[in-house]
């Protein structure tokens, strides 16, 4: 009898047949300090979010600024929140390409082998791109404020702003975990991700606030193009104005998102890794 028990047993590094959604996300935020302690040893990952908000804020201020509002100072105040929902989108697109590279190097069938959430891996590499959003976030306004940026808003709408352009960041981060694991080779992500990325961001109002000059076709994407949107909720809250139905078509889009390309990521990653 005492044999019989021992043998039918189970062994104690066995997870459990369902693992509840606490742990998940305590596996999930144990990956993502792994994914974020390791810019320690690579801080060179963060260069292009570095440098990237800084290009992007003077080329288009200075090129754009005269034609679209008439001097740069005003047109800044209306181009730096717009780009943070620009610099959100393209933020992403490091993550797709860091999960295939750890795809290839066999680092997620180690992950496979532990006892942990089968969604952990991927919750950790979303939630540990968090550092890359800080960076753009505090690069583009830190140097935007040099510039000349200033809020007009109470610090609780700022912060409104900053959370609402996280929240959007994160869904959009499952579709760079999707096309991550949908492409073949590190190199082929980011091509796949500007196919994507590019109609979203210069398609919006992020550069040109007024689109009523745009074509009736151009002009009507705008107005669903989820970017739009949150551009839109940002300059509200950061620079005044009405903020109208645009942060909650925001979180909607975003709640969208993640509803769609969560279980495709989730099935892509049972078939790659």
């Amino acid at each position: 009898m005492t044999a019989i028990a021992v043998e039918t047993r189970r062994p104690a590094t066995e997870p459990p047949a369902r693992i509840s959604p606490q742990r998940t996300l305590r596996h999930g935020l144990t990956l993502a300090w792994r994914n974020i302690s390791q810019l320690k040893h690579s801080p060179e990952k963060l260069l292009d979010t570095t440098l990237m908000p800084i290009v992007f804020l003077l080329l288009f201020l200075y090129v754009f600024g005269g034609a679209v509002a008439g001097d740069t100072h005003s047109y800044l105040q209306k181009l730096l929140p717009g780009l943070i929902a620009q610099m959100a989108m393209f933020a992403t697109m490091g993550l797709g390409t860091a999960l295939n590279e750890d795809i290839h190097k066999g680092v997620f069938d180690r992950f496979r082998s532990l006892p942990i959430a089968r969604s952990a891996p991927l919750i950790g590499s979303v939630l540990g791109d968090t550092a890359r959003f800080v960076t753009v976030m505090t690069v583009l306004v830190g140097f935007g404020s040099i510039l000349g940026f200033r809020f007009h808003t109470d610090p609780l709408s700022v912060l409104g702003a900053f959370a609402l352009a996280y929240v959007f960041y994160l869904a959009v981060c499952w579709i760079s975990v999707l096309v991550g694991l949908v492409a073949p080779t590190p190199e082929t992500v980011q091509g796949l991700a500007f196919i994507w990325v590019m109609p979203l961001t210069f398609g919006s109002s992020i550069l040109v606030p007024d689109t009523s000059t745009m074509p009736g076709w151009l002009e009507a994407w705008t107005k669903v193009n989820p970017v739009t949107h949150l551009a839109e909720s940002m300059r509200a809250l950061m620079v005044g104005g009405p903020v109208g139905n645009h942060v909650w078509y925001t979180l909607a889009w975003a709640a969208g998102i993640v509803a769609v390309t969560f279980p495709l990521a989730m099935r892509m990653y049972s078939r790659r890794a």
